[in-house]
């Protein structure tokens, strides 16, 4: 690895403050990146090049001086485009809001703000972040880096999170997951993605789908770089009601402690047709390492089909954005994504009864699970049942959060790590499931497994 931009960011932070780089030097690696690959990649909105390198400078001289605000002081992230910066343009991903100026700056922003990172531009999304695809008719869909001969679907709707860390255009960057939308992109990126709880991070300043569902989360390299984020993302914010009353948590001090003596369960047989042989293949190996490593492996019965949840998910997710977004949607004159349209409206069919009905069950289900679980500290599943398909092969009436969706209707949290390749090249990904505000448990899981592997160091054909 012979440019900085391929080292994770926890190796970055000790260089910068060893003072063995500096902020410029590593921001000059990025910028230049990105204008050499983006062209091709697409993962970029925006870039903000020039307050980049003055914040970057900013950060070196305050570094020299003594002043360094925390471990991250100067090191760049990748913003989703559906948060929200004070005076800047953020779209969604709709061309119908090109001009739209955000009136606040996002709570998840002030906090990378108060540890030093430094914006480096907006990164593409589906449309009003709702699609698992990461397609995107009028602003651009993002080329997934792993194939420099098809144009592969990124996952989505954090489409261009995920390529631009797969790329090494950012080190890490943001997402939302509302039903997939941290996960899939990671696993079709060969990245890593956490999936957090409802509280765990302020959606204030973050453009609303499914206020029930949606959840920011990092997206990077590796566990480490994944802990690292969430502890400088989480908090309470008095604008985000979820987050009240939730404490914080450190997810360094287990992140090292290992599996052993963990209870895993694996995927139940009955959830196991459809998904690709290959990304079966891996997942089944991915389980035989954690056991080698020191868990139990174990089995379980759980009350529902994640299809079937997943389907539910759906119902308020749709019911939520149609409320949101009606106006926009039911006026034919806007320009909006034809394959994203008609998902939003699909909410006017859902009664306030059905509504009210799917956020019972949800309840009703939560406690099931919690009961069919316990004794259990994660289960593992594939975090998508194929590997990336050619954009042109995609059925928009489809979706790839299979194995995701469940996850966000039950309020649990999840991470993703890459766990191989197909013979195609092509990465595949594991999920690690964990209880609702368990994130550290999920990230040590996750961490045991990556220091056995070196799928998370692969880097992708159109990134070398």
């Amino acid at each position: 690895m012979t440019s900085i931009a391929f080292h994770p960011v926890h190796t970055l932070a000790a260089e910068i403050a060893g003072r063995r780089l500096s902020p410029v030097e590593l921001m000059e690696e990025y910028l230049a990146r990105t204008e050499r690959l983006e062209p091709g990649l697409r993962a970029f909105v925006s870039v903000n090049a020039a307050n980049a390198r003055l914040a970057a400078e900013a950060a070196d001289r305050a570094i020299r001086a003594g002043h360094a605000v925390g471990p991250l002081h100067g090191i760049p992230i990748a913003i989703k485009d559906l948060v929200e910066i004070e005076g800047e343009v953020a779209m969604g991903g709709t061309a119908a809001w090109r001009n739209r100026v955000a009136p606040h700056t996002a709570t998840l922003v002030r906090k990378l703000r108060a540890a030093g990172t430094i914006n480096l531009g907006k990164t593409h999304t589906v449309e009003f972040a709702y699609g698992g695809w990461g397609t995107n008719q009028h602003l651009g869909t993002p080329r997934n880096p792993w194939d420099d001969r098809l144009h592969r679907a990124p996952g989505g709707s954090s489409s261009g999170s995920g390529v631009a860390v797969a790329a090494r255009m950012a080190p890490w960057a943001i997402g939302t997951d509302t039903g997939g939308s941290v996960r899939i992109p990671a696993a079709w990126n060969g990245i890593t993605g956490l999936k957090t709880t409802i509280g765990r991070i302020s959606t204030f300043g973050v453009l609303p789908l499914s206020p029930t569902l949606d959840t920011p989360g990092p997206i990077t390299r590796d566990i480490e770089d994944a802990a690292l984020l969430l502890a400088v993302l989480q908090g309470e914010d008095r604008r985000d009601r979820h987050t009240l009353g939730v404490r914080d948590v450190d997810p360094m001090v287990e992140l090292r402690r290992g599996v052993k003596g963990l209870r895993l369960a694996r995927l139940p047989t009955d959830e196991r047709g459809g998904i690709d042989a290959e990304v079966l293949a891996a997942y089944d190996r991915s389980v035989e390492a954690l056991a080698n490593l020191g868990a139990e492996i174990v089995d379980v019965a759980l009350p529902a089909r994640f299809a079937d949840l997943g389907a539910v998910n759906g119902r308020i997710m749709s019911a939520e954005a149609y409320a949101a977004l009606a106006e926009l949607v039911d006026d034919n004159a806007q320009p909006l994504d034809q394959d994203v349209r008609p998902r939003v409206r699909a909410g006017a069919a859902i009664s306030s009864r059905d509504y009210l009905l799917a956020l019972a069950e949800r309840e009703r289900m939560k406690a099931s699970f919690n009961t069919a679980i316990d004794g259990i500290d994660a289960l593992l599943t594939p975090t998508t049942v194929a590997p990336a398909p050619p954009v042109s092969a995609i059925d928009q009436n489809t979706t790839p959060a299979i194995f995701t969706r469940w996850v966000n209707f039950l309020d649990l949290c999840a991470a993703a790590v890459p766990n191989g390749f197909t013979a195609g090249g092509l990465p595949t990904s594991l999920q690690i499931v964990c209880r609702a505000y368990a994130e550290p448990l999920a990230l040590r899981v996750g961490y045991a497994y990556q220091v056995a592997h070196d799928w998370h160091l692969r880097i992708p054909p159109m990134a070398a």
